[in-house]
């Protein structure tokens, strides 16, 4: 029996054509949250969407939306996110050189608050931090594009962030981005892994095939 897990769908691999039915059809087969990968063309090679769209999807959907900035210069924008509706933001550890001041601030806000470590970062600069966390996002692609493979090195750093968190009095959802698949989901789990995020190989299924698709990584 597979251990509890959550699936957050990124909707960066949506057709945002179509954004809307899709968040419709998710809703209905039973998902609470929703993964926003914003990006800025600058920390990563690519540009997503930002608050506008947001702010008007949270208005719409009733979700838990999880934001992962993807950019430089997160500070700026804690607010703004709060202000949009966003419930959980996630920050990269490579773009915060006071990241203890920064987590502090998503906290204040009112948002839980993570970061995220690139696949060559080591879960050791979480050390004198984790124990302020909510979540750790390890990233099983290198940030920036949707629809890349899953580097297999991260279920080792998924096994030491669960080893590291489970002396602690606290829960810390470990949450897995990049690649993750019907075939790769698995692992992850048995790895340690909490909270799911899946793109690609969610949204190239037809709208209707959405709630079967998820019942079928669900199933025992």
């Amino acid at each position: 029996m597979k251990q509890k897990f959550e699936i957050s769908p990124s909707i960066l691999s949506t057709n945002f054509a179509k954004l809307g039915v899709d968040l419709s059809a998710l809703k209905k087969a039973g998902i609470k949250k929703i993964h926003l990968d914003v990006m800025d063309g600058h920390f990563v090679p690519n540009i997503s969407f930002g608050l506008p769209v947001i702010a008007s999807l949270t208005k719409q959907f009733d979700f838990i939306w999880d934001a992962h900035l993807m950019v430089s210069n997160p500070d700026d924008y804690i607010l703004d996110f709060k202000k949009a509706g966003v419930q959980h933001m996630t920050v990269h550890f490579e773009t915060c050189p006071h990241l203890h001041r920064t987590i502090q601030m998503i906290k204040e806000s009112g948002m839980t608050a993570g970061v995220a470590l690139n696949p060559a970062t080591s879960i050791d600069v979480l050390e004198p931090i984790l124990e302020d966390l909510d979540l750790v996002l390890v990233m099983s692609v290198n940030p920036g594009f949707g629809g890349q493979s899953f580097i297999t090195s991260q279920l080792r750093k998924i096994k030491q962030l669960r080893s590291r968190i489970a002396p602690l009095d606290k829960q810390i959802v470990i949450q897995v981005d990049g690649g993750v698949n019907e075939t790769t989901y698995l692992k992850a789990i048995e790895a340690g892994a909490d909270d799911l995020v899946i793109g690609s190989a969610l949204f190239k299924q037809s709208t209707d095939q959405f709630s079967a698709y998820l019942k079928s990584l669900y199933a025992e």
